[in-house]
């Protein structure tokens, strides 16, 4: 079967860049963004986005951390590094958001500090919410079929592709 690709290798690298420059204009003032990625390909996203901001802007403090959780069961969430989250902005980042509630648990740890404010970021949004989730940053709004999965390809830390299925 022939798969429904709805973004290309070069299309995500836009997406991407211009996601970059949001992130930057809507935190001009700040020092420290941390990116967490939702492992697996949350973390790839965020690592090429924490590549993309620091050529933009060089005077951020960028952290890059993963959360670890099991979609399925996401009560157990671990960050990969421990860190002062006090007045930071964080940027939690997963490829698809879908209902809403991988996102709500991935900010959950987070909640235990203050931080100065929590953003969210998905490569691709399906507009199937189902918790009160907002993403800030979007590469592709897709309206699908409750039925229909969107997929995120990635090669290492290259977003190769997403396709609908």
């Amino acid at each position: 079967m022939a798969r429904n690709y709805i973004l290309d290798k070069e299309t995500v690298a836009r997406k991407l860049q211009r996601i970059a420059y949001e992130i930057i204009e809507n935190n001009l003032d700040e020092q420290h963004i941390i990116l967490a990625g939702i492992r697996e390909n949350g973390s790839a996203i965020a690592r090429n986005m924490e590549k993309l901001l620091r050529s933009i802007n060089s005077n951020i403090t960028i952290w890059n951390i993963d959360i670890s959780l099991d979609k399925k069961s996401p009560h157990d969430i671990r960050l990969s590094g421990e860190t002062d989250f006090t007045d930071k902005v964080i940027i939690v980042i997963d490829d698809v958001a879908n209902s809403g509630r991988t996102m709500l648990f991935a900010i959950k740890p987070f909640l235990a500090y203050l931080p100065k404010k929590i953003q969210t970021l998905a490569l691709v949004e399906r507009t199937h919410k189902v918790y009160p989730v907002n993403t800030d940053y979007v590469g592709l709004s897709v309206a699908t079929t409750l039925q229909e999965h969107i997929f995120v390809e990635v090669d290492g830390d290259v977003v190769t592709g997403a396709y609908l299925e």
